[in-house]
Parts: structure tokens; sequence; C-alpha cells
């Protein structure tokens, strides 16, 4: 027999007939809840946060794991095998759901409402009996906690609708005397339920009791108006009209007004639910709110939309199945055909056709034209409770004629298309699934055990997936029909971009297969086929997101022209939105796209299409890198093949940099020429360490140093190397900071260009300082200075002069150091340069400080932070900040100091260069000392 649990009332557990001495409200708690998800994973924050509900213990996980192994101590002594099982991220009660009284009696309920669809009204009733029978009292009586109150309200909405689903078949069999006292019970315990008055009322009239039913008719008035100040509902006033009437609609002798219509038994048209579903609980109580709201005059209506493989159908089906027991009259199917491949969509006459007949038009009684179906069908919809599924839809037009009239009827259309143009529905946008639900589908169909053995691997193969519950889908199958296979081989495999579509095809599913239909539906549509082309093209670019402008370059055509092109990939799911104007393409989407162009586009136009859409992204940031640091004399002579964007002020620069960063970056790794590669390294290193985007920078410089090492291109090396010295310097690991800066110098000699070593000759004396080689530091500044002068740029020898001065306050020649500063400041005054002279202001400002020159050290503090600010280095802004507040807090002005500290802290937070458990750690000091980021800029 194994474990029985029985929560249809007292808490009840018992091991192959035996008793089970279960103690402890928390073991109770837990194995209840895991019982109620019996065969499926519950995540362990959702144990905890159901079982140890708003409770902020710290050993909360300890102690779950604790209940965990009491309860399979307890199950252990009783049964061999062990039911309590772990699996990523939680726990699964090994138990098949017949085990448990509560999905006894689910499947009872839909077992019943089967056999009543197909006429077989005696079996069904038994069937509703059987399961009713389960009950012994309120569900999950006894125990405490949200979960268990939302769980019992369900489970006791569906006993009452198992019931009066019962009272229906028993009316329909003549039993209408023996089910009147039963009803008035039913009715004494829920006086605000309509369907069981309607009931009564019907029994009491068959049983020759008219004004009895008339006196059930006022009793509900009464309530109604009284409870809830509203009138009684339509089904309700048509009843008590027709018994006023004597109508003889109501007799049994004469079948209902149904029959003449040539009604079948309630339609029970749902596919099987799929067994693995997971997650989107967040989308099914959506639905089931939104679908059972009652709205005055309407149906429900709830569209699902999102692109091939997110999984529409199968939470439009999954959702209908757990609200199938709310419509009495049935639940209808119909598969629209609007992105199934090698079939043509359905036409709205043909879909009309299918519903009229399910129900129980008779096929020569359907009308032949549109207008006169939906006619038809909005008369027999009028007075039914119907939840109607229109799967699979094309568009809004080919649905429109198909919603029905009756305010008791629901509807879930699903759609690649968001049908904003139909009236009165409610949207639905589905997203991929995240890497946890992820994870669980997989566990779900190739195995729990395969996916615990080789986590790393299995959240590859989450990650190559993308979230697409069809990738994940295909992917889990495959292992569980190949037992030889590894998740690791698997992972692998799906890793070679240029056979991951060809991975992720089993037996009858296709991601290729399903984005063909969408791009199919586009090259049949005059206005389609230019969105085809681009589609192919946006394939090439590895940029996370899409912009007019981008797709403009990629392109050779005006950004207005291809944004029609956009839109029309939008409507086909082939894109998503990714914030205004901007648009995202799914990995996998992307994979099919660079088919498309490989087999359609010839290489040459393939490789200049590409490097103009990177050369759009050179000019863009070269413009902004200008912007935020006119003195660039290396990206000032950059060339570019494209325009790029029109940029006016740094702020400008610094929202544009700040929106195009992961396209950026994106950029870079994809650049494979010299040119490309280099200069946008170039144009990004000043703006991403203005943000303190320093990890980002290494891996940019990396590989542009690579490309620029392959080409034997030394003067590309020598800035590669530049870079990241200075890179290294600001994260305060000055030993592979000197190594790159030596690199930068003795490539520029390699080059012939020993006069542009000035750069890495200053940058390599203020790391020399940072280390303590006081003397190299001075003595390679000395050659800065040189070259500078010979060069003639001024402004270089401005900045050659404050990382000398930054030198001498280390050696403690603060006076020296104060002469340096302020010549470096008096060069920076004839030019707009806000970074360079904040720098050299935060640098004065410090030999200020250091001297005990307070008063003349806090306003340049302040002048620096702002100019920093100005420029967008926000980073450099902090640092200024944190000189603020100590020089504040020498000053006696401690409340000032910490206010400077936390601004400067919280700054350094938001630019990813302090973590929020440090930021937490300086607030709560008076005297917090300078973090790691404040010492090394």
């Amino acid at each position: 027999m194994g474990l029985d649990i029985r929560v249809l009332g007292p808490w009840e557990v018992s091991a192959d007939g035996t008793p089970l001495p279960l103690a402890g409200s928390r073991r109770i708690s837990l194995l209840a809840r895991l019982s109620l998800s019996a065969g499926q994973p519950v995540t362990a924050e959702q144990l905890l946060a159901d079982v140890w509900g708003d409770s902020h213990v710290a050993t909360a996980a300890k102690q779950l794991h604790i209940v965990v192994s009491k309860l399979r101590a307890t199950v252990a002594a009783y049964l061999a095998a062990e039911v309590i099982v772990t699996v990523p991220g939680g726990y699964r009660l090994d138990l098949p759901a017949e085990h448990v009284d509560a999905h006894r009696f689910a499947r009872l309920v839909r077992d019943a409402r089967a056999a009543r669809a197909r006429g077989e009204t005696a079996a069904a009733h038994a069937l509703f009996r059987h399961s009713l029978g389960l009950w012994r009292g309120d569900a999950l009586a006894g125990m405490q906690g949200e979960w268990a109150r939302i769980e019992a309200a369900r489970l006791g909405e569906e006993r009452l609708s198992a019931f009066e689903d019962d009272a229906d078949l028993r009316l329909a069999m003549g039993d209408h005397h023996a089910v009147v006292p039963e009803l008035a019970a039913h009715i004494e315990a829920h006086p605000l339920r309509e369907r069981p008055r309607a009931q009564l009322m019907l029994a009491l009239y068959r049983a020759s009791r008219s004004s009895d039913a008339l006196a059930v008719y006022r009793d509900t008035r009464r309530v109604m108006v009284e409870e809830l100040g509203i009138e009684p509902g339509a089904t309700l006033r048509r009843l008590q009209q027709a018994v006023l009437a004597g109508d003889p609609v109501l007799d049994l002798s004469t079948p209902p007004q149904q029959a003449a219509q040539g009604v079948a038994p309630a339609p029970a048209e749902l596919p099987a639910a799929a067994g693995a579903f997971t997650a989107r609980d967040l989308e099914l109580t959506w639905l089931g709110k939104t679908l059972t709201e009652i709205s005055p005059g309407a149906p429900a209506i709830a569209a699902i939309d999102g692109p091939g493989g997110i999984g529409k159908s199968a939470l439009a089906v999954h959702a209908a199945h757990a609200l199938a027991g709310r419509f009495t009259d049935g639940v209808l199917h119909v598969d629209m055909r609007g992105a199934t491949a090698g079939m043509e969509p359905l036409s709205p006459l043909d879909a009309l056709g299918r519903l009229l007949r399910s129900l129980g038009l008779d096929s020569s009684a359907v009308p032949a034209a549109v207008e006169e179906a939906a006619a038809r069908y909005r008369s027999l919809t009028a007075t039914r409770s119907l939840l109607i599924i229109l799967d699979n839809a094309r568009d809004a037009p080919q649905v429109r004629p198909l919603l029905p009239a009756g305010a008791g009827c629901a509807v879930i259309i699903t759609s690649r298309q968001a049908l904003t143009s139909l009236d009165g529905v409610n949207h639905l946008r589905l997203a991929e699934l995240d890497p946890a639900d992820s994870t669980t589908l997989l566990a779900r169909i190739a195995g729990p055990a395969r996916v615990c053995a080789e986590p790393e691997a299995a959240a590859r193969i989450v990650r190559l997936c993308g979230g697409l519950p069809l990738a994940l889908r295909i992917a889990a199958a495959r292992l569980a029909a190949r037992p030889d296979w590894t998740p690791s081989y698997l992972a692998d495999r799906l890793a070679d971009a240029t056979r991951r579509l060809d991975t992720l095809e089993h037996a009858d599913l296709a991601v290729r297969v399903s984005m063909a239909v969408s791009l199919h539906h586009l090259r049949e549509e005059p206005a389609g086929q230019n969105a085809a082309w681009l589609f192919a093209l946006l394939g090439l670019l590895d940029t996370p997101a899409h912009t007019p402008e981008a797709a403009a370059a990629l392109t050779d055509r005006p950004a207005h022209a291809v944004e029609a092109a956009l839109d029309h990939l939008m409507e086909a799911r082939l894109l998503e939105p990714a914030g205004p104007g901007r648009y995202r393409m799914h990995d996998l989407v992307r994979l099919y796209a660079r088919e498309q162009a490989a087999r359609d586009i010839p290489e040459g136009e393939r490789r200049a299409a590409t490097h103009r859409a990177l050369h759009h992204y050179l000019a863009t940031a070269r413009t902004a890198g200008l912007l935020l640091n006119p003195s660039l004399v290396n990206v000032a002579g950059l060339r570019a093949d494209q325009p790029g964007l029109h940029l006016n002020t740094a702020q400008e620069a610094i929202a544009w940099i700040d929106t195009e960063r992961d396209n950026l970056i994106a950029a870079v790794r994809q650049a494979d020429d010299l040119e490309t590669a280099t200069g946008l390294a170039a144009c990004v290193n000043g703006p991403f360490s203005h943000r303190g985007w320093l990890d980002d920078l290494i891996e940019i410089q990396l590989h542009a140093l690579e490309i620029a090492a392959r080409a034997g291109d030394w003067a590309g090396q020598a800035r590669g190397h530049n870079y990241l010295g200075c890179i290294h310097k600001n994260q305060g690991r000055f030993e592979p900071a000197v190594a790159h800066l030596e690199q930068a110098v003795l490539c520029w000699e390699r080059a012939g260009l020993p006069s542009r070593a000035a750069g890495p000759l200053h940058n390599l004396g203020t790391t020399y300082g940072r280390l303590g080689r006081f003397d190299e530091a001075l003595a390679t500044q000395n050659r800065a200075i040189a070259a500078v002068r010979e060069s003639g740029l001024r402004d270089y020898e401005a900045t050659v002069l404050n990382g000398r001065a930054s030198v001498l306050i280390k050696m403690g020649r603060l006076d020296d150091a104060i002469d340096a500063g302020r010549k470096s400041l008096e060069i920076w005054s004839d030019f707009d340069n806000p970074h360079h002279e904040g720098a050299t202001c935060d640098t004065l400002a410090d030999a200020y400080r250091r001297a005990g020159r307070l008063a003349e050290a806090e306003p340049l503090y302040r002048r620096a932070a702002e100019l920093q600010r100005r420029a967008g280095h926000r980073a450099l802004e902090a640092v200024s900040l944190w000189g603020l507040g100590d020089t504040l807090n020498d000053l006696g002005r401690h409340a000032e100091a910490r206010e400077c500290w936390h601004r400067s802290a919280r700054t350094l937070r938001d630019v990813h260069l302090l973590t929020e458990e440090e930021l937490d750690l300086i607030l709560a000091q008076d005297v917090p000392p300078p973090p790691d980021p404040i010492k090394h800029f």
C-alpha cells in the first residue's frame, strides 16, 4: 500500500495501513505541503515561505533540513522506500498522486466530468459521489499558515463545484425529489451561491412545487440585495420568468431548449495537460483571476502572446484544466493553426463550424457565411457557461468572430502576436523561464538524478537554451531518449553554435521549425519582404539589442526606412521589445537568422553589412569619448566608415554609453579587423573608465591587443598595453600594471615613435610612485615631460605634472607637490576638459590637506567632485568626495564629513566598485577608513 495521506478533513497519514505517529506542527505542515505537490519538486524557498511563513529566523534553512531528516526517519521506520527525495533547489514527495486523497478527489472529478461529456450520466453520478465521499470535513483542518488557508479555500471551492455538478446530473436523471433537501442544506451553508439556488428552484418546480420555487427566488433576491447590494444574475432571473410562465422547457419530459437546437452533452475538448509543466505560478494566478471575474454583459477574455516555443499553449491548457470545473456547460478547444508548420491557418468560418458542431448544431445547419455563423454562435453562447480556448491564433481578424456573447463564458487566446486590436481583452506577454525554473523543467523530463549528478553541465544546457521551454523540452527529451548521453556531452553539443539548432530537434519537435513558420508568414506578405531580409542581416550581429540607427547602418538604408521592418519582426515575435526604440533577438532566433543570411546573402555583402554596423558604434563611441575628454588625440584621429549618432553634450554621451554598454562590449568582441577592434577599444576606454566598468575594459583591451599582435601592429599593441596598465593601476594591481606599461614604452620604440611613449611613461611613473619606487617614478616622469614638451602637447604636459604632484605627495615633498599641481591647473585653465581639470584639483587638494592647509583643500575638493560629475566620471567624483569628507572631519565638521563619505560610498556602489555588504559596513562607522577603490584611483 505504501504511504497514504488524507487532507480532506482532519490530518491523517498511514504507512501500509498503519497510522503514522507524526508529531510537530512543522513536520505535519511540511509533509502536507509536499503532498499537495506529490510527484513534483517544491523549492526550498517555497517551503520556507509556506511553512515558516513570516519568520525571519536566520537558521530557517537549517531547520528545514532538520525537519526533512526527522520526517524521513519517521517514515523509514514503517517503509523501506525513501519518499522525500532531494531535487535541485528543493524536495519532492516521491509518491503517486493517488496516495493523496486531494489528488484522488481531483482525478475522480475529472473522470466524472469526462463521463458526463460522453453522455454516461449514471457513471458520472457514481464518480461524483465517490469523489465527494472522500471528504471528512474541511480541507487541511487545523493547519496554520497562509498557504493552508489558500489551499483549503481552493479545495473547498472544488468540492462545492463537484457537488453542484452532481446535482445537475441528478436533476437530468429525474431525481429531483431526493435532491431538494440536499440542495436546501447546501444553500443554508453557502447562501451567496447562485447556482445551487437555481438548481433548487428547478427541482421544486419539477416536484410540482412552483410556489416554493418562486419563494426560493424571492429569498435569493433578498439575500443578494441585503448582503451584496446587487440583483440576482441573469440565469436566476430567466428561471423565475420560466417558472411563472410554466415554460415546458423546464419539464424533464421535454428535453431542455438545448435539445431542440441539437446541443450534445457538455463538451470537454481540452487536450491532456503536460505532465512536465513547470513554474508560471504568477501567470496562472493572473489567468485564474482574469477568467473568473464577472464582467457585466461580456465574457472574460485573456490573450497570451509570446514567441514560438515559449509555452503559450501549455500554459493555456494547464490553466484551463484548473478552471474547467467552474464552467458548467463545458470546455471548447480549437487549434487555429496560426503558426503550424506545413498547414494553413484555420479560416474563421471553419473555426466557427467546429465550434457550432461542438455545441450540438448539425453540420447541415451550420451557416455558410461567416456573419451568419458568428451570429448563430453568439446566440448559442449567450446564456451558457463555457470556457473556450482559441489556441495558436494567427491574428486578431482570425479570432474576432469566435468571441462568445455570454457573460458566463471565458476565452483564452494564444498567439505569437499581441492581439491589441481586440476589444475587452486582457493581455499577458509570456517571457522565458528563469534559470531555476529551467533547471526544474530539465530535471522533470531528463530525470532529477542526471541533473543532480552534473549541476554545472545542467546549468550550461539551461543557459544555451535561453529559457525557451521548447528548447529545454527537446534537450531534456534527447537526454531521456539516450541514457548513454551525459549532460556534459549534450552541453558540449549545444555549445557548438553551428549545430545547436540541429541538436535541438527530436521526434516531431524542432526549434528551427517553430521559427521558420513566422518567417514563412512574413515572406508571404508584401509588407513583410523587407522585414524578412532585415531578419537575416540582424542575425549577423552579436549585439544583445538592436536599434533603428544600427539597423540602418547594417542595411545601408535610412533609420526611418527600417523602423517599419523592425516592427514587423516584433509582431512576428522574431524580435522582442527591449525598451523604447530597442529590440532584442533571442540567441536561438539569432542562430536561425544567421543560417538564413548564410543561405540567402553573399559573403561579401554579409561582411560589408557587419562592418557598417560596427563602424556605427565606432563613430558614436568616438564622439562620446571626445565629449567626455577632448584631449584624447588617439581617439580624435580615428577613422570611421559611418557617421554615427550626433551627440551634443557630455550628458548625452554618458546616457548613450550607459544604454549601449552591452552592445559596445559585444561589438568589440565581434570586431576581427585591426582598425575596428583597436578603434572601438580606444573609444570606449575613457567612457568605461568614467563609469567604473574596469573588468569589462580588461576584456575589451585584451581582445584588441590580441588583434594588434596578430597583425604585427606595434602602435596598436602600445596603446593596448598602456590602457591595460592604467586599468590594473586603478584596481590596485600595481605589478601587472608596471609590466603592461613597460611593454607599452617598448612597443612605441619598436614602432619607431619613441615620442609617443609619453603617455605610458607618465602612467608608469605614477605606478612606480604607488609602489614606493620614488627615484624611478621621478626619473620616468622626467622622460615623460621631455617627450611632451618636444611634441608641444601642453594639455598632456599638464597631465604629467599632475602625476608628478601625486608622486611628490607620497614622498612628503608637499611644497614641490603644490607647485607642480598649480602649474598643471594653470595649463588646464586654457582647456575645456573637466575630467583632467578635476583630477588636478583633487591632487592639489590632497597636497594642501597633507600640508595642514585645510581651508585651501576644501574648495578644491568640492570643485574636483563637481568637475568629475560634469565629466561623468563617477568613480573619480567619489574619490574627491571622500577627500572632502576627510578634510571636513579634520576641521571638526563631523556630520558634514559623514555625509560626504556616505555619498562617496553610495556612488562607488552604483558603479559596482563596492558591494552592498561593504557599503553597509562603511555606513555603520562614524569614521570609516577609505575603501580600496578610493586608495587605488
